[in-house]
């Protein structure tokens, strides 16, 4: 097997799918039934799913996205209406929340440290 597509439930799959298409640099290719589609990438499909309720726990799941710049994203991500989650500051990954509470993590492009209890250095 292969992951086919990453789905992300949505209060609102229209506003979350233009976040996520800034800030992927992947434009909206379509929408059906309650479902918004990002381009397709590498093999890849990220699609958008209206869902009832608000996002209710910490996810068990979540995206690194790697940067030459993770500063520089935090910022852009502010800038979209994403934010920085700080409560996972003790663990040295930048975390941020896209506008629906979705947690992500920012990551330098290349290899970077981790300690023995798994945290990251390279907020420093």
């Amino acid at each position: 097997m292969d992951i086919n597509c990453v789905i992300v439930d949505s209060a609102d799959p229209d506003r979350l799918a233009a976040f996520w298409s800034e800030l992927l640099d992947r434009p909206v290719v379509g929408r059906s039934g309650p479902y918004v589609w990002l381009e397709r990438r590498n093999g890849l499909g990220v699609g958008f799913q209206r869902a009832d309720g608000p996002k209710a726990a910490k996810n068990r799941l979540h995206l690194d996205l790697e940067s030459e710049d993770p500063a520089a994203e935090q910022a852009r991500v502010e800038e979209l209406g994403g934010r920085r989650l700080t409560e996972y500051d003790p663990g040295g990954f930048l975390v941020m929340a896209d506008p629906e509470g979705n947690e992500f993590c920012i990551i330098p492009r290349g290899p970077f440290e981790l300690d023995d209890e798994g945290r990251a250095d390279y907020l420093r």
